[in-house]
């Protein structure tokens, strides 16, 4: 008889499909899947900000922990809300391949963000959104907004905000690209390290069961990103303004990254380019480091 592979998500709409996502590409290479949906910590609470509860590496840890009870066989995730270092009985075995990775700005009436008046409210959790669209637009205020996709648009119909920074991706896959206004040129707001990348991750002991749908160009985006962010062990945490995207063209790979202040106007931004992967993240690490995130990293604690 075909194995059975136990997909754990989240049960929120977007990780639905990412989780179907997954067991259709299992399926397709001849496994039986079924899905299995846990409510985190994260999700229960929504009156909070994220941060104060533990970051986005709770939506991991309570997967992780079914992992090791053997109640499932994969968990799926946004590879952007993994911790760039996770437990060592854990191995991120598998990668879809990745969707658009930029960000959308969303408006209820289609208005660019540029054209807002002064003092305009900005909803947005990401602490690198938060530095990158202030170095932007300073005049224009931003706070927390909390909640899945549709949770956030209801709250901008409502008028609580003038408008809402999303992952493109999210919305693109809950069909939603309609709502959005415009797109951030990756230039103008780098993307999150892993945004818009189906991450499966595994005990090292399964890793095999993820083999067989890992896309390799997208895999090696995610090795160079992490890696980057590994660089600081754990110094980052879900207050850093941080940012990290790699592109690959022929046997060329582009590393971008860029390093923030949440409330003050210093940024960093570092672009390399080589053909040895381990090599160009060493590189980047130094130019940051150079350049003084450390210090950043320090201010964001």
């Amino acid at each position: 008889m075909t194995r059975l592979v136990r997909i754990g998500t989240r049960g929120s709409q977007l990780a639905l499909w990412q989780a179907n996502e997954a067991a259709n590409k299992l399926t397709e290479q001849g496994y039986r899947t079924a899905v299995v949906t846990f409510k985190t910590t994260a999700d229960k609470r929504q009156d909070v900000p994220l941060a104060a509860i533990g970051g986005k590496g709770l939506w991991v840890k309570e997967l992780e922990e079914a992992l090791l009870r053997g109640e499932i066989d994969i968990a799926v995730h946004s590879l952007k809300d993994v911790p760039s270092i996770i437990p060592d009985e854990f191995i991120l075995a598998g990668f879809l391949e990745r969707a658009d990775p930029r960000d959308a700005w969303v408006n209820i009436n289609g208005t660019p963000i540029a054209s807002l008046p002064d003092g305009a409210l900005i909803g947005t959790s990401a602490p690198r959104r938060r530095a990158q669209i202030r170095t932007l637009y300073p005049r224009l205020r931003i706070e927390d907004i909390r909640g899945n996709v549709d949770t956030r648009i209801n709250k901008l119909r409502a008028g609580l905000y003038d408008g809402a920074i999303l992952a493109s991706a999210g919305l693109t896959r809950l069909g939603r690209s309609s709502e959005i206004t415009s797109y951030f040129s990756i230039d103008e707001m780098l993307p999150a390290c892993g945004q818009g990348i189906i991450a499966i991750e595994t005990l090292r002991s399964g890793s095999e069961i993820a083999a067989c749908i890992n896309h390799q160009p997208t895999a090696l985006a995610a090795r160079c990103e992490r890696g980057v962010l590994q660089k600081f062990g754990t110094l980052l945490d879900c207050y850093s303004a941080c940012a990290v995207h790699a592109t690959q063209e022929g046997r060329t790979i582009t590393i971008r990254a860029f390093f923030g202040e949440i409330e003050g106007d210093r940024t960093i931004r570092v672009t390399r380019s080589g053909e040895d992967a381990d090599a160009l993240i060493e590189d980047v690490y130094r130019a940051l480091v150079d350049e003084g995130a450390m210090e950043l990293v320090g201010a964001a604690g």
